[in-house]
């Protein structure tokens, strides 16, 4: 038995990746043969997702005043077992602000009664928390959110790469404890993960700072969800270890 789709795509089109360079751009060859310019919502490297001539689905937009009218949603990758990985960053805080609201994820759920988006925090109040959960006379939960799309086997990582930002984040999340809570969110884009730890083989000092955080009293919740061309299907949380296995 399924469970319900937490996010339902549009209809998506067909196709094959060609290439993808200066990081927002693909080519995608369509099922007629036609080779069309699409929107990589992906900032990072794409580690071990990133498959030249892999089957992908693209989204196009009729607003006749966008640049590229294709977005690059999802990449399916063959080993060892076909799935389908989302590509599109824009969606994690999307779906999660959605989950939130109808309390879909249960360690959270009776924690709360608000949801904020976007809410400035940190020195100077010049940051910006993902999502701020509350309720009268009780703590606030500051909930940050991470996609990730890389693996090891079936062990989810995150980051695939050195990342300034992320380590910021996480100094930001023990600097509010213990007078709030904190939520570290990992956002697994792929149905083929059933475990998760931090990537210090990309970026040791972000899994310093990641056992740091858990030591000071951060929470870590990584999300699971599987992704198809129709939708996305929460799975629940997944245990989690606390530094990247030596290989």
């Amino acid at each position: 038995m399924t469970n319900p789709l937490v996010y339902r795509y549009p209809p998506l089109i067909a196709g094959t990746l060609v290439k993808r360079y200066k990081r927002f751009l693909s080519d995608i060859e369509l099922e007629s043969g036609e080779i069309v310019t699409a929107h990589c919502p992906n900032t990072g490297p794409m580690t071990g997702v990133c498959q030249i001539g892999a089957p992908v689905m693209l989204s196009k937009s009729d607003n006749p005043k966008r640049k590229l009218a294709y977005t690059w949603e999802m990449i399916q990758l063959s080993e060892p077992e076909p799935v389908w990985v989302g590509v599109n960053t824009n969606l994690p805080n999307r779906v999660i602000k959605a989950m939130l609201n109808e309390k879909l994820i249960s360690e959270l759920a009776e924690r709360y009664d608000k949801v904020r988006s976007e809410v400035k925090y940190g020195k100077d109040n010049k940051s910006r928390i993902d999502f701020l959960l509350s309720r009268d006379e009780e703590p606030s939960i500051y909930v940050e959110v991470k996609n990730t799309t890389w693996t090891h086997g079936s062990l989810a990582l995150f980051p695939d790469t050195e990342t300034t930002r992320g380590q910021k984040h996480l100094r930001e999340l023990i600097d509010i404890l213990p007078d709030s809570k904190a939520v570290m969110l990992y956002f697994i884009n792929r149905g083929d993960c059933d475990r998760f730890a931090p990537g210090d083989s990309k970026d040791k000092k972000y899994g310093e700072l990641f056992r740091e955080a858990i030591a000071a009293g951060v929470e870590i919740l990584p999300c699971r969800f599987n992704v198809t061309p129709e939708g996305i299907e929460y799975l629940g949380t997944a245990p989690w270890q606390s530094s990247e296995p030596e290989t």
